[in-house]
């Protein structure tokens, strides 16, 4: 079974559950034996997901994948919040942060022009538009008009606000439930939220991860 027609199972099995719990299907993501889901609360919403609501996602996830077994072999189940700084890799990632400082990652372009960085002003499925941070030199710059297919990773860029709080969950496969920065490997029973394991690298920093976006969903 290829990573794509389980993804799709995944996401078959995952989708309504998070729609059940008022929470949106944030990111959902299968590499190195790793199965990220990441959720979030629906856009506009006062505050980011707490520890409670990834616990009960990761204790329903994990009941579900026991019953129907989307996934061969051993792996980690990861549920999370998208963080403090998240990734954009899709069209709807990006209409969701208009008006938020992004940094954007070029395919192709060396130097200065392979970077920029700015507050995000438009965004649809095919383009957004970032307007870059001034300097001396360009005190007022111009919005600039980046191809999503041009784009080789992005992410927002953090300014100020707290941390959502991490949670953990158990489950079949050794299973995790991951706040901002921070993983809770689950033991048992499903309940027992346990002790939060040592604060980990974002993996999806954009300076360390040479991997480049597999595609845009719409």
């Amino acid at each position: 079974m290829s990573d794509n027609s389980t993804l799709e199972r995944v996401r078959s099995l995952v989708a309504p559950i998070v729609a059940d719990l008022k929470l949106d299907l944030y990111d959902l993501e299968f590499r190195g034996g790793t199965l990220r889901v990441t959720i979030d609360t629906p856009a506009g919403s006062p505050g980011g997901v707490d520890l409670e609501q990834i616990a009960l996602t990761t204790r329903l996830i994990s009941r579900e994948f026991d019953h129907h077994d989307p996934i061969p072999g051993r792996y980690t189940l990861e549920v999370t919040s998208p963080g403090l700084e998240r990734s954009l890799r899709t069209a709807a990632h990006f209409q969701r942060e208009v008006g938020k400082t992004v940094n954007v990652r070029l395919r192709g372009a060396g130097g200065d022009a392979r970077r920029v960085q700015g507050v995000l002003v438009s965004a649809d499925d095919h383009q957004i538009g970032v307007r870059p941070e001034p300097t001396k030199a360009d005190p007022a710059p111009e919005v600039r008009l980046i191809a999503l297919d041009t784009i080789d990773r992005a992410r927002t860029v953090f300014v100020w606000g707290p941390a959502p709080k991490p949670g953990s969950g158990s489950g079949k496969a050794r299973r995790a439930a991951t706040g901002d920065g921070e993983t809770g490997v689950a033991g048992d029973p499903v309940d027992d939220l346990g002790d939060l394991a040592d604060d980990h690298d974002d993996h999806d920093d954009l300076e360390d991860d040479d991997e480049s976006l597999d595609g845009w969903e719409e």
